[in-house]
């Protein structure tokens, strides 16, 4: 199967303005277009936003019918679909289903000006959905005659979604992977198991062939303590995204510009900036700039690579956002996990105080 990137990722919202506007103040995205009863859609309101090869949809349910309602009664804001960019939208989504895809939604391909463009839905992980997407044009309009767009540049310090970190209850991970393989034709690429004090978690990577799109899918450990994952799982109520990691080419702007409009970022102890040149070396970026950044840096075969992490601004702390810059690295900082993990458990407690 051909899944080449990701085209688009859709959010469901209670409230789309707001979480349109959040998303374009604090990490530079922009207006490109806006779906709703005027432009045919019924159903619900949708803001298209876009920065580089991003684009998200975010969308507040309006009709009684529209699935948003019970994914948000659910699990409150979060990814409820993540577009695959393919060359046959409908052929892909019949090998999916011939393969044991459930469908979600069959072929259809909105009717507008513009090069066609057809979306054609599949189950993916718990709630959320897999929809093909196949466009004539890839420059063209996101879905002709549903959105109304304002073309515009697409500019910023964000250029593409490098991953996404999925959570699955305990015992799922393994059948996950094995369905990624036989649906989708990903391929397993990496696996760990991390232990963070008392708790641990697994983890596996899969990736399309075309390694466009990367998931990494993380269960808990249930011969420990419970942690975070189980945290996750528990407040969103089953499996879900925890994060997004959108890819720079310049972290240290990212972040200077992200926090100063806003975005709240994870904090990591002064230990680990004293640790880390004789960990890694050199890593390009001198380490007080890191540590006044709290940004995280690893090394893999392959090269350097710099991330970090927004605290999430949602009520059930569960969908939160990665910026990472891949100086050579493949793989996905192993030893900053339980750094992550560690600075997430500091902010719930700090919440819960």
């Amino acid at each position: 199967m051909d899944i080449r990137t990701i085209d688009h990722l859709e959010i469901f919202s209670e409230d789309a303005e707001e979480t349109a506007a959040r998303l374009c103040t604090g990490f530079g995205f922009a207006v490109h277009g806006r779906g709703g009863p005027d432009t045919g859609r019924a159903d619900a309101l949708s803001i298209l936003l876009r920065q580089h090869d991003i684009t998200l949809l975010v969308t507040t349910p309006l009709a009684a019918g529209h699935r948003g309602h019970d994914y948000l009664a659910r699990h409150g804001e979060g990814i409820a679909a993540v577009g695959f960019a393919v060359e046959d939208a409908a052929a892909a989504f019949a090998e999916a289903v011939a393969r044991g895809a459930a469908p979600l939604g069959p072929p259809s391909t909105p009717d507008g000006e513009g090069g066609p463009v057809t979306f054609a839905s599949v189950d993916g992980f718990g709630d959320v959905e897999h929809r093909f997407t196949s466009r004539r044009d890839p420059a063209g309009p996101f879905a002709p005659g549903l959105i109304a767009e304002q073309p515009r540049p697409a500019g910023g310090l964000l250029l593409e979604v490098d991953h996404l970190a999925v959570c699955l209850p305990a015992g799922e991970l393994d059948p996950a992977i094995r369905r990624y393989r036989d649906v989708f034709d990903f391929e397993q690429t990496f696996e760990e198991q991390i232990i963070v004090g008392k708790q641990a978690m697994r983890s596996k990577v899969v990736q399309s062939a075309s390694r466009g799109v990367t998931f990494t899918i993380i269960e808990p450990d249930l011969s420990r303590d419970p942690g975070q994952i189980d945290a996750f799982i528990e407040a969103h109520d089953g499996a879900g995204v925890q994060h997004v990691a959108f890819r720079t080419e310049d972290i240290v702007s990212g972040v200077r510009t992200c926090a100063d409009q806003g975005v709240p970022f994870l904090t990591t102890p002064g230990e680990y900036y004293e640790a880390l040149p004789g960990r890694l070396g050199s890593v390009g970026v001198p380490v007080e700039r890191l540590r006044e950044l709290n940004i995280l840096a690893d090394r893999d075969y392959a090269g350097v690579m710099l991330q970090i992490f927004t605290a999430s601004t949602h009520p059930k702390r569960t969908l939160f956002y990665e910026l990472i810059e891949r100086r050579g690295a493949r793989t996905f900082g192993t030893n900053n996990i339980k750094a992550l993990y560690e600075a997430v458990e500091r902010e719930q407690a700090a919440a819960q105080a």
